[in-house]
């Protein structure tokens, strides 16, 4: 038995975060394995975001929306002080690591090599050494050199990717799976409180994937069939986590 998860944001701050953890799990692998030059997919997408949407902004005010909760459920008899005190630290901690001057990513306009591949990087095929021999000469170099250099790149964009990450998680500890049925290949939920990520876990034995959609309170999910690409109507069982 495989489960995958599939997740599905209900508005645009978490669809971005969500974007950006994904680019984050792909800079750290080429971090440990040998990608050659599709590394720098993932760092020049990662430097595009960036560009069109300064996102500390919005992380700093998830922040301190985070950091009001926190403080409001240490007053209660519940709540397990030392735990909530060292959560607020932390977060403390990030927010100030993302108040730095200037945009982040700014740096690596300045470096010649990277963007002389960045201009060539969306064109088909255009990554043959003799396109760009300095790409064909870093790859030459030993793989510890390359990651150091790798490190370098990417260094600017941690404390966003890790702020990110650390706030994605907080997001899905708001809700824990349960298992659901979908009637007919479709399950629609409704919800008294706003949310914002629609999680379900399936077994790939079932032979189908979920589509999602919907709205902080209400949502849809629709089941294919991978082999026919159509609905499936079959009973499909599965869990849902619905989180804030």
């Amino acid at each position: 038995m495989t489960d995958l998860i599939y997740e599905q944001p209900l508005n645009e701050k978490i669809r971005s975060y969500l974007r950006l953890e994904y680019l984050s799990e792909q800079l750290i692998q080429n971090l440990t394995h040998d990608y050659q030059h599709r590394c720098f997919y993932p760092l020049f997408s990662l430097c595009e975001l960036n560009e069109r949407c300064d996102y500390r902004s919005d992380v700093i005010k998830d922040i301190d929306k985070q950091l009001h909760l926190l403080n409001a459920w240490r007053s209660s008899p519940q709540a397990n002080a030392q735990q909530i005190d060292e959560l607020i630290a932390s977060m403390m901690g990030m927010r100030e690591s993302l108040q730095t001057p200037g945009r982040l990513g700014s740096e690596l306009k300045q470096d010649r090599f990277l963007q002389a591949l960045r201009q060539r990087f969306n064109m088909p095929g255009a990554c043959c050494n003799f396109d760009l021999p300095q790409l064909h000469f870093w790859l030459g170099q030993p793989f510890e050199q390359r990651c150091h250099d790798y490190e370098q790149w990417i260094a600017s964009f941690k404390p966003l990717l890790h702020t990110v990450s650390q706030l994605l998680k907080l997001t899905r500890d708001t809700a824990e799976f349960s298992s659901v049925t979908a009637n007919a290949g479709f399950y629609q939920g409704v919800s008294d409180v706003p949310l914002s990520l629609i999680r379900v876990k399936v077994d790939t034995a079932q032979g189908c994937y979920p589509t999602i959609s919907g709205h902080r309170n209400r949502y849809a999910i629709h089941f294919v069939d991978f082999d026919t690409q159509k609905h499936t109507d079959k009973a499909i069982e599965f869990q849902l986590a619905a989180c804030r």
